[in-house]
């Protein structure tokens, strides 16, 4: 982890203000048992939350994030809320020391962690709704119909061209992840997906990935779970945004609750823009980004689209009280 001593910029008159921070958080896939775990014999306020999510979702999530194993926590009804629920409680703690970011932003999932964080929606709310999230996505194409993979080092346009001859051989198939310069998901139906893997491979990737997924996420195949969605999120209190958020779907600002709402809903079946999203936030003035949440996913796609950003891992006690404490020591400067 590189930490905020390294990454404060020196000069001959001591240590020069940070630039703008951007708050980021992960998706489905960087859920690990035992996450969360210390955060809750460490400070009450965690505990709490975690007991807060249990009753909103009407099971024992803790226990299946701290003791259960990894195909219980890999079901998508349950990775969803248990990284949203880690996520929050490590925020929590950051919020507590005062500190504040200038923009959020999260990968898939990620994105109700970041509306959670701006104020757009309650954790309450928010944790309740990606536990149905994740149960509409779940049945909305049955297991071994639908196929995600990862593209390593081929241009998207060239990408994209596959995806189009694909499809028009009668399959469903998508780009789900822009992640980054090198590395773009496709996603569908599982033969389309399979084909479409093979005639890439051919156009010159270097590999080509299978995900272990439970089904085609951000593609059509999602849109009758989009519709269900829809009528969940009717029925939450969306406000807006004290801190902006980078939408995935069109990698841009948003604060109104309205629009909020309306890119949700689209962002089940919308590629997810999250390289197009770290250039905007680059754009807009942010130097350092600070991945708050289990792995370190993202904080390697930002290292990969903005080398010379400053990044910064929170995902555990450890780290937490790491950031913490050198973010005291760069304010007393």
């Amino acid at each position: 982890m590189i930490t905020w001593k390294k990454i404060t910029n020196q000069t001959h008159k001591g240590v020069t203000p940070l630039g703008k921070v951007a708050f980021i958080f992960p998706g489905q896939g960087s859920q690990k048992v035992g996450m969360g775990k210390d955060l809750v014999e460490e400070f009450n306020e965690c505990k709490s939350i975690f007991e807060t999510a249990d009753a909103q979702v009407g099971l024992n999530l803790s226990d299946i994030i701290f003791n259960g194993n990894d195909e219980d926590l890999t079901v998508t009804y349950h990775a969803q809320p248990a990284i949203l629920t880690t996520s929050i409680a490590l925020l929590e703690k950051i919020k507590e020391a005062g500190i504040k970011a200038d923009y959020v932003a999260g990968h898939s999932l990620g994105e109700f962690s970041a509306l959670v964080a701006s104020g757009a929606i309650s954790f309450e709310d928010g944790v309740k709704l990606v536990h149905k999230r994740g149960l509409l996505m779940d049945k909305a194409v049955p297991v071994g119909q639908g196929a995600m993979a990862a593209v390593l080092f081929l241009a998207p346009e060239k990408i994209e061209e596959v995806v189009s001859e694909v499809n028009k051989q009668g399959h469903s198939v998508g780009i789900a992840n822009y992640n980054s310069p090198t590395q773009v998901v496709i996603t569908g139906d599982a033969p389309g997906v399979q084909l479409a893997s093979g005639l890439i491979k051919e156009a010159g990737a270097k590999r080509v990935l299978p995900l272990k997924v439970s089904g085609p996420f951000h593609s059509s195949l999602m849109k009758p779970a989009s519709e269900e969605f829809e009528n969940e999120l009717g029925k939450i209190n969306v406000d807006t945004c004290s801190i902006p958020v980078i939408s995935n779907v069109t990698a841009k600002a948003i604060t109104e609750a309205d629009e909020i709402k309306e890119l949700l809903v689209k962002q089940l079946f919308s590629p997810v823009k999250w390289n197009q999203s770290i250039q905007e936030l680059v754009d807009l003035g942010v130097d350092t980004f600070v991945e708050i949440g289990p792995g370190k996913v993202l904080t390697g796609l930002v290292k990969a689209i903005s080398p010379s950003s400053k990044l910064v891992n929170v995902y555990d006690v450890e780290t937490l009280k790491q950031f913490l404490n050198e973010w005291e020591e760069i304010k007393s400067c």
